[in-house]
């Protein structure tokens, strides 16, 4: 008998794990309530969130838009257990993540959440290959296995021939699809994107997307993208508005053109 570790057993793609998605099939894979996160400052509490829900089922592509400051980086960053909210329950991925221990929280984000930020935070001594395996390692692959995998995932962002090359010599947008085949290297339910295409000119930004939207569909993904780009936004399952502290359906952003800055 073949025996399989954990970390390469569980690259087999949503689809072929149908049990899990149709027992969940009826509950918000993501559900926030009555959400509130305060900062004190030197001039007095400052509140981002005050009653906020939100409520994403499995397969959601959604999209967040809003004014810089108005906390749209913050809530991926609670959804995600890197911060913790002042009141309210928030589950993500079936998980009460405001339960959870620093340990606890670290392991979560290894196994359920892909991140990608604007900036790649690639590891600049390291190969293309090495950073998208890097996960694996973590979660106790071989090397490998991990590299295996990774190379695979080289291959779905179209970067196969790029994989001995430092992010010193790749191109922004190459660099972007690095870190998001190593946001999903390790098959999570969730992707968490925070303006991945902020820093790509149009076209790369375009093309950026679009292996995203593609990855989101053939991996079974439930995805919340924060981004300022409209006409991106606009092929989202829904857009949310993030203002007063709570979240607004956004309407027809089709007309929106593609350089509408902040929202």
């Amino acid at each position: 008998m073949i025996q399989t570790s954990p970390a390469a057993a569980s690259q087999a793609p949503r689809s072929t794990r149908e049990p899990e998605l149709r027992a969940s099939a009826d509950q918000p894979i993501i559900r926030v309530h009555n959400l509130e996160k305060t900062y004190t400052t030197a001039r007095g509490p400052l509140t981002l969130f005050r009653n906020m829900d939100l409520e994403v089922g499995a397969g959601e592509l959604v999209a967040i838009v809003g004014q810089s400051g108005a906390g749209k980086s913050t809530l991926l960053h609670i959804l995600g257990a890197l911060d913790a909210p002042t009141a309210g329950t928030v589950h993500c991925a079936s998980t009460n993540v405001t339960a959870l221990s620093q340990r606890e929280a670290s392991a979560f984000r290894n196994r359920e959440i892909g991140y990608v930020w604007q900036f790649h935070y690639l590891l600049p001594e390291f190969s293309a290959l090495e950073n998208v395996g890097m996960p694996l390692l973590a979660r106790g692959a071989t090397r490998r296995e991990a590299f295996e995998i990774a190379s695979n995932w080289l291959r779905e962002v179209d970067l196969e021939d790029r994989s001995e090359h430092r992010p010193g010599e790749l191109s922004g947008g190459e660099q972007q699809r690095v870190a998001l085949a190593r946001a999903l290297v390790g098959n999570p339910r969730v992707l968490l994107a925070d303006e991945p295409t902020g820093d790509l000119d149009e076209s790369t930004a375009a093309r950026v997307f679009d292996i995203l939207e593609r990855l989101h569909v053939t991996h079974g993904l439930t995805s919340i993208i924060v981004t300022h780009n409209l006409e991106l936004a606009a092929r989202c399952t829904r857009t949310l508005r993030l203002e007063g502290g709570r979240l607004h359906a956004a309407g027809n952003l089709s007309a929106a053109g593609p350089h509408p800055g902040n929202v």
